[in-house]
């Protein structure tokens, strides 16, 4: 998996898209850390691949949740909807 940082998105996009076809993917940087994922889709998959993504954001969120359910007990209401609505954000 190739790494760019986002100056990079400016700087040297003919590589970062070369990587993409070769790869299927590439990571994006911010500040030295992961804070995008750019995937090689075509035109007929997007609602498909978006709802897989989605998907897969959501069971790891769940398994999060168990996790920390499982390190410190119950979990309040408010604790459950903030792990939710930050899937849901992508954070």
């Amino acid at each position: 998996m190739n790494f760019y940082s986002a100056r990079d998105l400016r700087t040297t996009p003919k590589a970062l898209w070369q990587d993409i076809a070769a790869d299927g993917q590439v990571i994006i940087t911010n500040n030295g850390k992961p804070a995008a994922l750019m995937l090689d889709i075509s035109g007929s998959d997007i609602e498909e691949t978006v709802r897989a993504i989605r998907q897969a954001k959501a069971v790891i969120a769940f398994n999060d949740m168990q996790k920390t359910a499982a390190k410190n007990g119950c979990m309040e209401d408010s604790e459950i909807e903030r792990i939710i609505s930050g899937a849901r954000r992508g954070n």
